[in-house]
């Protein structure tokens, strides 16, 4: 039986870059392998405080997309239970997009959109504030969502992924939508 070196003992940062929305970030994990495979950190609270990032998790969801095109959101919860999000794509890929509904931003109801897969090891965090939703790219596709505040149904609202007033760009149709995703009313600014 071959002895190996400890990868936990090696383990690095991950890497925070920005994203063109304001307080919305890109981390990639950095993984350290051997012949076994890799290990890295996907969660540091010490890490996303350094940011300024709110590094409060209550709870983590998984979703299954088990068809390519299916489109999920745009979800947000509202006051008093606003969220924080860490999203990262364990099987598949997503093109994942936010929204910023947040006033006083600077980039007050702009989108971005990301290609998060289980091979580019990326990690979109999104602070209180904004729409999340995503389209799979795969079949068999599995989300990691990590999250600052409980679901709570009474505080849950979204936004039509087709509005105009976003014009977001999908990669293709979708092609499976819920009905409550498709009939969310047009935006208005409060």
């Amino acid at each position: 039986m071959k002895v190996l070196a400890s990868l936990e003992a090696s383990l690095t940062p991950m890497k925070f870059t920005e994203s063109p929305l304001q307080d919305a970030w890109i981390l990639e994990i950095e993984p350290r392998g051997d012949e076994r495979g890799y290990f890295a950190r996907t969660f540091c609270r010490k890490e996303l405080e350094a940011h300024g990032l709110d590094a409060t998790i209550v709870q983590s969801n998984s979703s299954y997309s088990r068809d390519a095109g299916t489109l999920r959101g745009m979800h947000y919860q509202k006051a008093p239970a606003e969220e924080t999000k860490l999203i990262r794509c364990l099987r598949g890929s997503i093109f994942d997009v936010i929204i910023d509904l947040r006033p006083d931003s600077s980039t007050y109801l702009q989108s971005y959109g990301i290609e998060l897969t289980a091979d580019n090891l990326r990690m979109l965090y999104i602070p209180k504030g904004f729409a999340h939703g995503f389209m799979t790219l795969q079949e068999h596709t599995e989300v990691l969502y990590m999250v600052g505040e409980y679901y709570t149904p009474n505080c849950e609202d979204g936004l039509r992924y087709n509005d105009p007033k976003f014009n977001i760009e999908w990669p293709v149709e979708p092609s499976v939508v819920s009905e409550k995703d498709q009939n969310w009313p047009d935006f208005v600014a409060s």
